[in-house]
């Protein structure tokens, strides 16, 4: 059990999503988050108001089990198969994030200083949250796929496109973390 509740090395994760890329490859499959949203919007109705949503989104059934498995996978991780440690971060990032606010940076998965309802219910809370939800959605779109998509099958299946925009991902981290959080905090 002791195993189980601790940070899993790379080599067990490694083979574990390799195992499922070859899965995924053998029946034709691929893997990514942000196609679901498209089949939620097409179940919805969406395809009254927008050709995009127009498709056979049935066909897309067994990645919705994707979306199902993440969300019950995630709690059974967070309240089951979690030791209650800290999380590990680097020294200087726990600084940079003290010196930007963040009191208790590494203590929780989402930080309170954005997520605590207080913080999320305010103008810049809001503000954060649509702008941020706006420009992963209009960047999602734009990629063709997401960070999962792109970086695990995308990759894998050696495409460039997903190459470059996982390139475009690390570049927007990369500016984000060092030029846009600081404005922001």
């Amino acid at each position: 059990m002791e195993y189980i509740l601790n940070p899993w090395p790379w080599y067990v994760s490694g083979l574990l999503i390799a195992t499922v890329l070859l899965l995924l490859l053998y029946f034709g499959k691929t893997f990514g988050m942000s196609s679901n949203l498209r089949t939620f919007c097409s179940i919805g109705g969406a395809g009254k108001y927008a050709d995009f949503f127009k498709f056979d989104w049935r066909s897309q059934k067994w990645n919705l089990t994707v979306v199902l498995g993440a969300v019950i996978g995630g709690f059974i991780a967070v309240q089951f198969l979690s030791n209650g440690a800290p999380i590990e971060l680097n020294p200087k990032t726990v600084e940079d994030l003290q010196n930007l606010g963040f009191q208790n940076a590494g203590e929780s998965i989402l930080p309170p200083e954005i997520y605590s309802w207080e913080n999320v219910l305010t103008l810049k809370g809001m503000l954060i949250l649509l702008i941020g939800g706006l420009l992963v959605g209009f960047g999602t779109r734009y990629a063709g796929g997401c960070t999962s998509g792109h970086a695990i099958t995308g990759l894998s299946n050696l495409q460039l496109p997903s190459l470059i925009a996982v390139v475009g991902f690390f570049i927007g981290g990369l500016v984000m973390t060092h030029f846009i959080l600081p404005l922001i905090f």
